[in-house]
């Protein structure tokens, strides 16, 4: 039935339009007309084009009937048909042929539409001789597709990332696949859809784009740090062929939780003296990333060191805060600390982030107690000593302190070096004496300087040592004071005093003492001082017992002359004090009576006398209240002058009144004054204008009033009032044009 079929389909176009085989130039298959025909218009005859063919891929009945061709040229010997092109003798190969005598093409092997979707022959028709009947004629052979690929995602796994806490609505990433069906068909068009993402269902995916976003509010990468979505993607507009892929969304932290600690107290010690060294550690948690900026934190020292002897930093890789010390702790100063310390992020926490107080916590540090090497409190000591002072004589007491003030330790001494063997030492009190007389010069002086080692030890286990340095100036004896090397020792207590000793009793009197002061300058600078000593028998209190006869005698070291010299000047002083005083009361003594008798003479109380002090240096010319007070004594003496304002036919103004004397007659002199003013010719009506002050002809200022020279208000022009701003509109609005 085959063969028959498809010649009926080549022949239906001609019977659409009514052709009969008796037409001209229109040959019918099966027709003998057709094959005897030899005078037909030279064209391409309806049988020899052949319509496009269309075979499903996969096919699987091979060989398979495509078409028969035939030429309208038939020859009595036969026509030989062949085919040429791409699936014939062209790659692919072997997959068309066609019967040389019949004109049958057969497919002969199963097409794929992903491979080739079309294949275009050539069509030629021979006679026995290989002489060519007809030109050659196109044969295209369209496979059909069918939905035999499913849809391939571009990649197994799809990572994406958003930050937890986000919008619903936010987009994370884009799933894709593709379809290597026909995509003009069902078979190639894809969506995809999400089969499994866990509880919650905090994502969604676009059926048509595979744009997977947030579904639901409350994403927390602490409770859940990453989602595993299984995606699908189906073709035939998700009713075909389907294939799924993976997609891992994780979600990037924010600095929503804040730092706590682990406990509220925590406890460590440390031993004194140690500096730079870690006392302990306080440990936090946060819930935020491990190793980000939001979850590093940051430590401060809020109370409980005050003086800074403490530092606080974080550990990076722990996120714990490191306690140490940063100055040298004192177990006898102080042997316990409780600090305050708190602790944030190094970043601030997100405005969506639920408001915690801050956290704090308690550091409770014990300093350790630990042997203290002892301490001379003054090294190098320096002392001046005469030189020829006698063997046996103490000159200082150079002793160490031991800062270990809570532990029983005892210290002793010993002399460490002493290159002259002039000294001798007590291993107990420190107490340093000459052990032969100390001569100057010497080969063992540097400077006019001994120099001598202390070595300072307790009795700690191990013991513990301490060196000082003793610096003695030999002080060159005068030849005319050679006794006094033998009985007096001067030592230096600090920078700026020295302490003066007796070596051996002396008897009462008035002593001198040559003293030589040098600095410790470069080059020292030197000066000789007399020194006047005083000895006496001491009372109970420490004094003199002869305290007037001591002070005549000493003076302090200050002779007679300057005394008398101190006494007068003090006198002088007295004395000019004194007159300065007496000139002052003086004078306010007349000043008070000036004001009494003035206050007197003032018989109105609207007007105080507080002193006339003048206008300064801009008021030349102050006005003389006296005026006012005691108008009688100013009375003009001569003709006063005309008044500008007043009638020229004015008479001269009366002379000032006399003042009442009492209050009962104040009435009647306001009223006198009242009547003259009326019968006063030279005062003008109180209604007209007064002239204050006449500027001259010449004056350069324009007229305050406007009354001398206009009358009425329409001869001003109050235009120029728009000029002046915002504050005289009003006036603008009422007199401008």
């Amino acid at each position: 039935m085959g063969p028959p079929l498809l010649l009926a389909c080549l022949l239906a176009p001609l019977c659409a339009r009514g052709a009969s085989p008796a037409q001209p130039g229109v040959t019918v298959l099966g027709s003998p007309q057709a094959w005897q025909q030899h005078e037909a218009p030279r064209r391409v005859k309806r049988a020899w084009v052949i319509p496009p063919i269309s075979v499903s891929e996969n096919h699987k009945r091979i060989p398979h009937l495509l078409v028969q061709i035939k030429s309208d040229k038939q020859q009595p010997g036969g026509v030989i048909y062949s085919i040429k092109g791409p699936g014939v003798d062209e790659e692919p190969l072997g997959i068309f042929s066609i019967d040389k005598f019949s004109g049958k093409v057969f497919l002969n092997a199963m097409l794929d539409r992903e491979e080739n979707d079309r294949f275009r022959l050539k069509a030629f028709a021979l006679d026995l001789g290989g002489v060519t009947l007809e030109d050659p004629t196109d044969l295209e052979i369209i496979v059909v597709d069918q939905n035999d690929n499913r849809p391939l995602f571009r990649q197994d796994v799809f990572t994406g990332r958003v930050v937890e806490g986000a919008e619903p609505g936010t987009c994370v990433m884009t799933v894709d696949a593709t379809d290597a069906d026909d995509p003009d068909t069902d078979n190639a068009v894809v969506r995809y859809s999400i089969l499994e993402q866990g509880a919650g269902g905090m994502f969604s995916i676009n059926a048509t784009t595979g744009e997977i976003c947030t579904a639901r509010p409350g994403l927390d990468r602490e409770t859940m740090g990453v989602y595993n979505l299984t995606v699908q993607a189906a073709d035939m507009s998700g009713d075909g062929l389907t294939t799924t892929a993976m997609a891992v969304i994780y979600l990037e932290d924010i600095n929503d939780n804040p730092p706590e600690f682990t406990k509220e107290e925590f406890s460590m010690e440390v031993e004194e003296q140690a500096v730079g060294v870690d006392v302990g550690r306080v440990f936090v948690h946060d819930k935020d990333l491990s190793g980000s900026p939001n979850w590093l934190a940051k430590f401060t020292i809020l109370e409980g060191d005050p003086e800074g002897a403490f530092a606080i930093r974080t550990d990076p890789h722990t996120n714990d805060g490191v306690l140490s010390v940063a100055k040298p702790l004192d177990h006898e100063v102080r042997d316990r600390f409780e600090l305050t310390v708190s602790v944030q992020n190094e970043r601030p926490l997100e405005p969506t982030a639920p408001a915690s107080p801050r956290a704090l916590a308690t550091m409770r540090v014990r300093v350790r107690d630990v042997n203290e090497v002892p301490v001379f409190r003054e090294n190098p000591r320096r002392i001046s000593v005469l030189e020829g002072t006698p063997p046996g004589t103490p000159i200082t007491t150079y002793t160490a302190s031991d800062p270990d003030t809570r532990q029983l330790q005892t210290l002793t001494y010993m002399l460490l070096y002493d290159p002259a063997d002039w000294l001798r030492l007590d291993p107990h009190t420190g107490t340093i004496r000459t052990k032969r007389e100390l001569l100057h010069p010497s080969a063992f002086l540097q400077g006019g300087w001994y120099i001598a080692l202390v070595l300072a030890r307790d009795d700690a286990e191990p013991p513990l040592s301490a060196t000082g340095t003793l610096s003695i100036e030999i002080l060159e004896l005068s030849p005319q004071h050679p006794q006094l090397a033998r009985n007096w020792s001067i030592s230096r207590f600090n920078v700026t005093h020295a302490v003066l000793a007796v070596l051996a009793e002396l008897p009462e009197g008035l002593y001198s003492l040559p003293l030589l002061l040098r600095d410790s300058g470069t080059p020292p600078r030197e000066q000789h001082q007399l020194l006047n000593v005083s000895v006496c028998h001491c009372g109970r209190e420490g004094t003199c017992e002869d305290s007037v006869l001591a002070a005549a005698t000493a003076g302090a070291g200050i002779t007679l002359g300057a005394l008398v010299i101190i006494l007068g000047s003090s006198i002088l002083l007295l004395v000019l004090v004194g007159l300065g005083a007496a000139r002052v009361r003086g004078r306010r003594r007349a000043l008070r009576k000036g004001l009494l008798q003035r206050s007197r003479d003032d018989l109105r109380d609207n007007i105080l006398n507080y002193d006339e002090q003048g206008g300064g240096e801009e008021d030349q010319d102050a006005y003389d209240i006296n005026q006012l007070r005691h108008p009688e004594l100013f009375s003009p003496r001569v003709k006063p002058p005309l008044r500008r304002d007043a009638p020229i036919s004015s008479a001269t103004p009366l002379t000032p009144r006399k003042l009442p004397s009492g209050p009962s007659d104040i009435e009647d002199f306001i009223n006198e004054g009242l009547e003259a003013a009326d019968s006063d010719p030279s005062v003008p009506p109180y209604d007209t204008a007064l002239i204050y002050d006449y500027e001259g002809s010449g004056s350069v200022a324009s007229p305050l009033s406007s009354i001398v020279s206009s009358l009425t208000d329409e001869d001003q022009d109050y235009d120029y009032l728009t000029e002046w701003g915002p504050r005289f509109r009003r006036l603008a609005d009422l007199y401008g044009q």
